[in-house]
């Protein structure tokens, strides 16, 4: 199923409309009021899909030919968090590869752990952004045009640092991709940035871009800790990103999904932000897993003519979930119930 293209993806399979009728999708569940509600057979990749394999979560979907390439952080039964890529005709059905990515250039370290991986269609190829293990966590770089051979970058950042994510087109010229500088474990700090560079090497002007919540804004869904998700989605409101916040509680982290908009040209100010979140953990694989209570947003596909939207999450740090929400519902919801801080 990855060699077949389709009118969505150019000679490469890389997208180039809009348009993807094909996503996951189910309507709103009867009654509910949910601006954010889950796939009915969630997890869409369960706690063991393969034989020694015993997570894949927190991972990257992206359309591609007449269906869906992914790339995922698989853990088989050392723990060690590795990337996989997987292939889907529906988005739902995956069949993993069993072995990890292998990059053309670059001489690995069996000791350089992978997780958390982003994939960005740009300028013909795909971006992957994952943290990656170098003298500790930073956000690393590769590019790929058919998820068969990858190059690697060079690092965009020191450690330490997780949740790189950027952006799908240049703004002003400029590539662009948010990050949240950290330390080696589970943090002091917590903080979005956004930094800037002209050929996907160089990184500077580093921009603050959202804090953290806390007493003083009545915000404890995202007190400790906020860290941006999918691929921002470019609206005639803003950009739309999809995030999640984290309160630290007597009986552990809560990982949950709010979302914000940023101004088009000025990706580092923020129009609006969520004062609650939209979605938290509340079913039996969000609460129960790995890491109880964990909602990690990683994928937003859209399907602009309909705005449909359908965002995978990493579940309890165990398996793959699926929900749904309408594109211009979630950006209404997310203006009216605002507080930028």
């Amino acid at each position: 199923m990855a060699e077949v293209l389709s009118a969505r993806g150019n000679a490469n399979g890389v997208a180039t409309s809009q348009g993807l009728p094909n996503i996951p999708w189910q309507d709103r569940p009867a009654g509910s009021k949910a601006v954010v509600w889950r796939h009915r057979e969630n997890p869409v990749i369960p706690r063991a899909p393969q034989p020694g394999v015993q997570g894949v979560y927190n991972s990257a979907v992206t359309p591609f030919g007449d269906g869906f390439a992914g790339v995922f952080r698989l853990e088989k039964t050392d723990r060690f968090p590795r990337l996989h890529v997987g292939w889907s005709e529906d988005g739902l059905d995956w069949q993993l590869e069993p072995e990890p990515v292998v990059f053309s250039n670059w001489k690995d370290d069996p000791s350089h752990y992978a997780y958390d991986p982003r994939v960005t269609a740009i300028d013909g190829e795909y971006i992957v952004q994952w943290c990656g293990g170098h003298n500790g966590p930073t956000i690393s770089l590769a590019r790929t045009k058919d998820f068969r051979t990858f190059e690697r970058l060079e690092n965009a950042f020191l450690p330490f640092n997780r949740n790189g994510v950027l952006f799908p087109r240049k703004i002003n010229g400029a590539y662009y991709m948010f990050s949240r500088p950290s330390d080696n474990g589970h943090t002091p700090f917590g903080d979005i940035y956004l930094s800037e560079s002209p050929n996907l090497i160089h990184w500077g002007r580093h921009r603050l871009v959202m804090r953290k919540g806390g007493d003083h804004v009545g915000q404890w869904w995202q007190r400790t800790k906020i860290g941006a998700g999918p691929v921002p989605i470019e609206t005639p409101e803003g950009w739309l990103m999809i995030y999640h916040g984290v309160i630290d509680t007597c009986n552990g982290f809560v990982y949950s999904m709010g979302a914000a908009l940023l101004d088009l040209d000025e990706p580092w100010r923020v129009l609006y932000r969520t004062n609650q979140h939209v979605l938290t953990p509340e079913a039996d694989y969000e609460v129960s897993g790995h890491v109880p209570n964990v909602v990690f947003p990683v994928t937003a596909l859209c399907d602009q003519p309909t705005g449909r939207l359908a965002i995978y999450y990493g579940a309890a740090d165990t398996c793959t979930a699926l929900a749904y929400a309408n594109l211009s519902e979630l950006v209404e919801f997310t203006k009216a119930n605002s507080a930028v801080f």
